[in-house]
């Protein structure tokens, strides 16, 4: 989107449809008469009342679905946060383009389409692939332990980027969306995130991100303090889009566009773990009805997570002790989605089989 503005921003925002909560009586009522005691299939039934409503009341669809595992680098790297050197964040790329991450085994094996994308990698262009879609806004973000992430044009650039994202989906047909992301150190900017957005304090939310040990974890949580006084005056003015903007990431920003854009069009979007969820929450924060239409995907291992999701009011679908990311929780989650879509669209009522209902 060329000059994508705040006003832009705002006008998607307000085309976001809050979902109708009155529908979910009929969907329940749906479920009850299936073939089954009531209530029996437990947060299935939960998802396809979710998916029911979020519709506007059509039968839940869960194919065809696209996971965006969108990549970039963080200034913040240069504080040694991170196990893994900045390179890794481009080696990464090239391994999801060749097949070869974990994201891509989980793909597969759920059935999804992986779009690959480049909002905010170091270094030049990629090769070009057709899994992969490069947009960069710019390679990788300031230092946010000394200032801003980002400024405001970039940020819109971001939101807009993933808003984009979205709507292409729809256009191809895609009913739901994942979220996945690839940055070397982009568990730091995702604890700012939560720290501004919750009044959390560091030390409860900050852990050991791509596995850096016990003093790291310490020295982690001091650069998380110092990138909350440093951008303090954006924090203490509680403007989501500000905090975003000082505290983010252009994959993160991305991502919070592409749930966003999303629940405009009403898709399910299935949100992966620590750092999706760092999106998620700035997309709840700037847009709340985004709300209705994302599936927490699974409880990340992250120390903090429990914190997080406490401060969110939500209830994490699956918990398998992961903390992977680039969208591994979310392949499984939409696996989930389908199979609570087919129990209601394909299973008999009583009526239907001649099982009598009992009561």
């Amino acid at each position: 989107m060329n000059n994508f503005s705040a006003k832009e921003l705002l006008r998607v925002v307000n085309e976001v449809q809050a979902v109708d909560s009155s529908l979910e009586g009929q969907a329940r009522g749906h479920l009850d008469r299936l073939t089954k005691p009531l209530g029996s299939l437990g947060r299935l039934e939960d998802l396809a009342v979710k998916m029911f409503v979020a519709s506007g009341g059509k039968a839940p669809q869960a194919d065809p679905a696209c996971i965006y595992t969108i990549a970039g680098d963080h200034g913040v790297n240069e504080e040694d946060v991170s196990y893994f050197p900045q390179e890794v964040t481009r080696q990464m790329v090239e391994n999801f383009l060749a097949g070869g991450a974990g994201i891509n085994v989980l793909a597969r094996t759920s059935g999804v389409e992986l779009m690959v994308v480049d909002a905010g990698c170091k270094g030049g262009a990629f090769p070009e692939h057709p899994n992969l879609i490069q947009r960069k806004i710019a390679c990788g973000t300031d230092n946010i332990s000394k200032g801003p992430a980002m400024d405001e044009e970039c940020c819109l650039r971001a939101m807009a980027l993933g808003i984009e994202l979205a709507d292409e989906a729809y256009a191809q047909g895609v009913k739901v969306l994942g979220t996945g992301e690839m940055g070397v150190s982009n568990t730091t900017p995702s604890t700012a995130l939560y720290c501004a957005y919750f009044d959390l304090d560091p030390t409860d939310v900050t852990g050991p991100g791509g596995g850096i040990d016990a003093d790291g974890v310490a020295r982690k949580t001091e650069v998380v303090r110092r990138a909350l006084e440093a951008n303090a005056e954006t924090v203490r003015c509680a403007d989501p889009f500000a905090i975003l903007t000082a505290l983010g990431g252009y994959e993160i920003a991305a991502l919070a566009g592409l749930i966003i854009g999303g629940a405009r069009n009403r898709q399910m979007v299935c949100i992966d773990g620590f750092i999706s969820t760092a999106a998620y929450a700035a997309a709840f924060k700037i847009c709340p009805a985004v709300g209705g239409y994302s599936v927490l995907s699974h409880a990340s291992a992250e120390p903090g997570y429990a914190k997080v999701i406490k401060a969110l009011g939500r209830r994490p679908l699956l918990h398998l002790d992961m903390r992977l990311g680039e969208g591994s929780g979310a392949a499984l989650s939409m696996f989930m989605l389908r199979a609570a879509a087919n129990i209601y669209n394909e299973m008999a009522t009583y009526d239907d089989a001649g099982v009598h209902s009992g009561g």
